[in-house]
């Protein structure tokens, strides 16, 4: 089969890059696609972070420091950019307005009005296809569960709850870094660095917060500066935000956790959807199980844990038997990125597309909302016109 290629260029060469370059490289893992990622060039302002494409990743024929000169490559059709908060609005617009189809990091900005900047230029722009990086909802254990919220399984809700824990930086001697900093990361701490894994789902579903009540804690107050002192951590740690859903048909609660120091969990995303006719979780931290509880009045209450078999969204040469994992879950949205590039919205082998800027735009308002929360201590509500 005949694949149409599809030219990249990245900006921002640390670790998301090069997961990007490993998912690439493993793309012969994929089946029945008829897409395919090609890096033809990287731009970075750190050169030793450049050179490691250049060894690792035989298709890279150019390295850039300056990203617009990446930006006016012929040879570049799309981009993917990881770089901090602060320059999302700038880079990302000069993306979307070079005509090249984008799949950006999260949050889409360092604050609502940066992202209102990039919400400009794909107004202007419509021909340029723009996603966010969300990689968790493409488990296999996760997309059976967002197949029965679309089949109306659960009955009428009785809550949620969703999260992104990690426990590394429970270590107070972890060295500061730009994530710590308002000024690279925005007041939104823990939220804008984690948040948009957890309202992915949520927001795909039309489950959007009508009102929020924050809790926003900084555990460690200062780390290592790597000059033999120490810094002040100006970032928030971990967020706890209590959240009302009012859809046209029901109502309930919906708690949504982004946590930076939770001990014990590296990097645990999670669901949990409770209904009257079927609930449901599911764990990365236990990433072949799910588990869910139907019921039927009168009957009994019994959870189920059931191995999910390795099936995503684009299929793949690895056998059923076998366990998903992160590396498969980029592939995975990578794949979905890529469809979409090639074959249109319309087009798509599968129909669960990567998180949009929709998406994106809408945890702009609730980490809004959630900072104003804990400021003042009430519960702010949250508007979803235009």
């Amino acid at each position: 089969m005949s694949k149409k290629e599809i030219r990249f260029g990245l900006i921002g060469c640390g670790l998301m890059g090069k997961e990007f370059a490993s998912a690439a490289a493993r793309w012969c893992h994929l089946s029945h696609v008829d897409f395919q990622p090609v890096i033809t060039a990287v731009c970075d302002a750190n050169p030793e972070a450049a050179a490691w494409f250049e060894q690792a990743v035989p298709s890279v024929k150019r390295t850039y420091s300056d990203y617009k000169e990446l930006l006016a490559d012929p040879e570049v059709d799309a981009v993917y950019c990881a770089v901090p908060h602060n320059l999302h609005a700038e880079i990302y617009a000069d993306i979307i307005r070079a005509g090249k189809h984008l799949l950006g990091e999260k949050p889409f900005g360092i604050d609502e009005q940066a992202n209102a900047v990039i919400r400009k230029a794909i107004a202007e722009h419509p021909e340029v296809i723009v996603r966010c990086s969300s990689e968790f909802p493409f488990f296999p254990g996760a997309l059976q569960l967002s197949k029965w919220v679309q089949e109306g399984r659960f009955g009428k809700i009785i809550e949620v709850e969703a999260g992104f824990w990690h426990s590394s930086d429970l270590d107070p001697q972890k060295p500061i870094n730009w994530k710590r900093r308002i000024a690279t990361n925005g007041e939104y701490g823990c939220m804008g660095d984690l948040g948009m894994h957890v309202l992915h789902l949520p927001m795909r579903f039309g489950w959007h917060p009508q009102n929020v009540r924050a809790l926003l804690t900084k555990v460690v107050e200062e780390r290592p500066d790597g000059k033999g002192g120490m810094s002040p951590c100006e970032t928030w740690d971990n967020a706890i935000l209590a959240c009302e859903v009012k859809t046209e048909e029901q109502q309930f609660p919906m708690v949504l956790s982004t946590k930076r120091i939770a001990p014990g969990h590296s990097n645990t995303w999670f669901i949990k959807v409770q209904g009257t006719r079927l609930s449901a979780e599911f764990s990365t931290k236990n990433p072949k199980q799910l588990s869910s509880l139907p019921y039927e009045p009168g009957g009994s209450q019994a959870w189920h844990v059931t191995d999910v078999p390795y099936q995503s969204a684009y299929g793949t040469i690895t056998g059923g038997i076998f366990e998903f994992g992160f590396s498969d879950s980029i592939l995975q949205m990578w794949a979905a990125f890529c469809d979409e590039v090639a074959n249109g919205k319309d087009g798509m082998a599968q129909p669960f597309r990567c998180a949009t800027p929709e998406e994106a735009s809408g945890s702009h308002r609730v980490f809004t909302a959630a900072l104003e929360s804990n400021r003042t201590g009430t519960t702010i509500p949250i508007n979803w016109g235009s």
